[in-house]
């Protein structure tokens, strides 16, 4: 005889339904025996409450609770339409920062245990800091020349040697698109373009895989700035727009000023207003160009939306393209979703018997097989 849970909370049901996104009528016509439960007419089984639960993403203790959970992320999400910031997110932005907390978490108390020392250039600057003082400072634990940009190819190269060169700072950088490994679960640029959770030790920045490479240069920077303010957020940056929040728009007058110089870009403008020969000699896309002239009062605001709306179409159109062809390597990937600096304190401390694999594949999203291979073959 099966056993059937009694009981069952309509409040908790109906709040995990809407958590998840949907509507309850979209939901119940497609699963009336959900409804039917709702309703007292039938009672689930155990199995059939663990498939509701894994349906809608929430544990199967949740359904037991008296009350739906308070649930609210660890910083503040800057809205740049509604220029504020909220502390409730969609089910998916959720699920990734527990993610990236839960590695903190872990890598933070490994370090710990190692006696790393602590990141002297976290929270070295306040709101009140000068935006050149913070870009010199950068230049400097990044050890970045004055003229980096000029020795690389292409903006393409300059966003993998921004990121190589932050994670040989002490920076976890991941760059993924969807919840883990799930590619059913998206995580939409509208709603996040990034985040960065900040602590002395171990600083994360996520950058949404999904953009569009040409302003994931411009967010990375952006997240290094918050480290260097010791300020967790995150953001949807809209239109490459930072909401109207004294620290947002100092991070983006950082990300600004590091990736395109004033002095510099004024006197190339003064030669060619071409966006994409300037790109060629900065290595940032067109878009952050166009984005500079704007910061610069070179160009109008409707003119950069004009060439910003064109450009991110573009990309789309190439983006659906791609859809069509086969996927890319799975583990150069991961590499990015990961972080190799990350998934190399994982091996680390797995193989000084410090951390169970089990643990090792939960924190890496990867199990058997598929850990061991990226952890021996591709992280170097």
């Amino acid at each position: 005889m099966k056993t059937r849970v009694e009981n069952i909370n309509k409040e908790i049901i109906e709040w995990a339904i809407i958590r998840n996104g949907k509507s309850l009528e979209d939901f119940y016509t497609r699963y009336p025996k959900v409804e039917s439960w709702v309703k007292g007419e039938t009672q689930p089984t155990v199995k059939q409450l663990e498939e509701f639960t894994h349906k809608v993403h929430v544990p199967f203790g949740y359904v037991f609770l008296p009350n739906p959970p308070e649930e609210s992320i660890p910083m503040p999400f800057f809205r740049t339409a509604q220029n504020t910031s909220i502390n409730k997110v969609s089910l998916n932005v959720y699920h990734t920062i527990q993610i990236i907390q839960n590695r903190q978490e872990w890598l933070t108390e490994y370090l710990d245990d190692l006696d790393f020392p602590v990141l002297d250039f976290v929270g070295r600057f306040d709101a009140k800091s000068n935006y050149k003082t913070i870009v010199d400072d950068i230049r400097g634990f990044l050890k970045l020349e004055q003229d980096w940009a000029a020795k690389l190819n292409n903006w393409e190269e300059a966003l993998n040697y921004l990121t190589d060169k932050i994670e040989d700072a002490g920076i976890i950088v991941t760059f993924n698109g969807v919840v883990g490994t799930n590619n059913n679960r998206p995580i939409e640029v509208s709603e996040c373009r990034g985040f960065v959770l900040v602590n002395t030790k171990a600083p994360f920045m996520f950058i949404n895989a999904t953009d569009a490479k040409a302003a994931q240069i411009f967010t990375l920077i952006h997240e290094l700035a918050h480290v260097c303010l010791g300020e967790s957020a995150g953001f949807d940056n809209q239109n490459l727009l930072p909401a109207k929040d004294p620290i947002e728009i100092l991070c983006d007058k950082v990300a600004a000023e590091l990736l395109i110089p004033d002095d510099s870009f004024r006197e190339k403008w003064g030669i060619t207003q071409d966006y994409r020969v300037l790109s060629k000699i900065f290595k940032v896309s067109p878009i952050v160009i166009a984005r500079r002239a704007l910061d610069m009062n070179f160009i109008s605001l409707n003119r950069f939306f004009d060439f910003y709306n064109e450009y991110m179409a573009g990309f789309e159109r190439t983006k659906a393209k791609q859809k069509q062809t086969p996927g890319g390597n799975f583990y150069a990937t991961t590499r990015k979703r990961v972080s190799v600096r990350f998934a190399t304190f994982v091996k680390s401390a797995v193989n000084e018997k410090k951390l169970l694999y089990r643990d090792a594949y939960k924190l890496t999203n990867l199990k058997g097989n598929t850990y061991n291979t990226f952890v021996t073959e591709h992280l170097y």
